[in-house]
């Protein structure tokens, strides 16, 4: 605006509020919408107009290995949904579970402690808070403590010697704590799984609702393979979660449990692969139109976000890299009504969005970074070359990794099932599947 001399010009975009929608768009086909704006518009079309992800669940963790607690911030559940506290005591046992974990296991009681989000068992629709108590927190508080720490303790637990493999230094390297990288080594500890599985198990009580399970169990530990490839349902049937390494053939870990003892007798650590399956998931979760939202994406991101997960693979993936196209993808049949596939090397997922066949996922474990017999490092104080020092830690913890994977899984199906649902309440959420499965039918159905 203004005159041939003087002109402004408006920086400020105009802001835009969409009127109530019916139905929920995400469920079901609309005709109209009204969107109004700040000020007056022109040349806005259809093709500027996007569908967002605002009906997402989120998780934040918070705490350190030896802090006084671990929190998980569940946000985006329905209200009304009941919540078993039990089923996510029993998930927190299978992470504390497994042939060769460390001292700390004897120390930690774990159990969820709700601060937020639930009354009467049930979600309130806000943030859900859960904690978990820290008991080898007393042994550390001189160390650890928030507001004053015992300059003498503190500097004898100082971390000088980057570990290979763990993210000391390159977490150091971020965030200029070089001279002492204990506090990355806290927050980049595997305890803070103990907050993901807290949140993972109650997200599966989401999707167990709408009849989506899962199984997990250890594939391979070290060079010793239980199962080759991908699992399947079926083949997961016998694990057992107090077998000592969580296999599917749990009458079968003697060789297993020896290694893991030869490995400790050396100072030495494994790794191994863990295999998980989920059952019920409907077609169309995810989206085949944009890069982040492509499921396989996300799920391989939230394993790899495991910690010493170094690869993961959906389906067949790493297989049918070296076979023929006519070897790698899955015929389509009719079957009782519904379509049907005679094998699922695609892991149940296509062009980034589920077929509704099983989604079956592998992580890949490197042995745990921190060896009793060290590594060679260099001390950061001196910079002369020596030899890492050993905090008490696992010689595997690959028994305890099938529940993290699971609960990994079960945040980010969480998270689309409630994008392709809605609902702020349960019952809505409810309307949505059902508005679901009678669409998808006669093709998909839930079992």
């Amino acid at each position: 605006s203004g005159d041939a001399d003087n002109w402004t010009t408006d920086t400020t975009a105009p802001t835009a509020d969409i009127a109530d929608i019916t139905p929920d768009p995400r469920n079901a086909a609309i005709s109209s919408a009204t969107i109004v704006f700040s000020e007056a518009v022109s040349g806005v079309t259809l093709d500027d107009l996007t569908l967002t992800r605002d009906a997402s669940g989120d998780l934040l963790t918070g705490g350190e290995s030896h802090g006084p607690r671990l929190t998980a911030v569940i946000e985006g559940l329905p209200a009304g949904l009941r919540i078993d506290r039990v089923a996510i005591d029993g998930w927190l046992r299978r992470r504390q579970h497994g042939f060769g974990r460390g001292g700390r296991q004897r120390i930690e009681k774990d159990a969820v402690v709700v601060t937020a989000g639930l009354r009467d068992g049930r979600t309130m629709g806000g943030p859900v808070v859960l904690e978990l108590e820290n008991r080898d927190w007393k042994n550390w508080a001189a160390v650890m403590d928030p507001w004053a720490t015992d300059e003498s303790a503190a500097a004898k637990r100082a971390v000088t010697r980057p570990r290979p493999g763990h993210a000391d230094f390159s977490g150091g390297a971020a965030t200029d704590q070089l001279g002492d990288m204990r506090n990355v080594l806290e927050r980049a500890s595997a305890r803070e799984t103990g907050a993901r599985v807290m949140a993972g198990a109650v997200c599966s009580q989401l999707l167990a609702r709408y009849g989506i399970a899962q199984r997990s169990a250890v594939l391979q530990l070290g060079p010793h393979v239980v199962t080759d490839g991908p699992p399947s349902w079926d083949g997961l049937s016998e694990v057992r979660f107090d077998s000592p390494l969580v296999t599917p053939d749990p009458d079968h870990e003697e060789v297993l449990v020896e290694a893991v003892r030869a490995a400790r007798a050396e100072g030495d650590t494994m790794g191994g692969v863990v295999g998980a399956v989920v059952r019920g998931l409907p077609p169309g979760l995810g989206s085949h139109t944009h890069w982040d939202r492509k499921l396989d994406g996300q799920v391989v991101q939230a394993l790899t976000s495991i910690h010493s997960v170094k690869a993961a693979a959906i389906g067949a993936g790493i297989e049918v890299a070296g076979r023929l196209g006519s070897q790698s993808h899955d015929a389509i049949h009719v079957i009782e009504g519904q379509l049907r596939r005679d094998t699922n090397r695609a892991g149940g997922l296509e062009g980034g969005v589920t077929n509704g066949e099983d989604l079956v996922t592998r992580a890949y474990f490197k042995p745990i970074s921190t060896l009793r017999k060290g590594f060679a490092s260099v001390d950061l104080t001196t910079g002369e070359s020596e030899v890492t020092e050993w905090e008490r830690s696992d010689v595997t913890a690959i028994g305890a990794a099938p529940v993290i994977v699971e609960a990994m899984l079960a945040l980010v199906l969480a998270d689309e099932l409630l994008i392709k649902l809605g609902g702020d309440a349960i019952a809505d959420t409810d309307a949505g599947w059902e508005a679901l499965c009678e669409r998808l039918r006669p093709w998909w159905r839930p079992e």
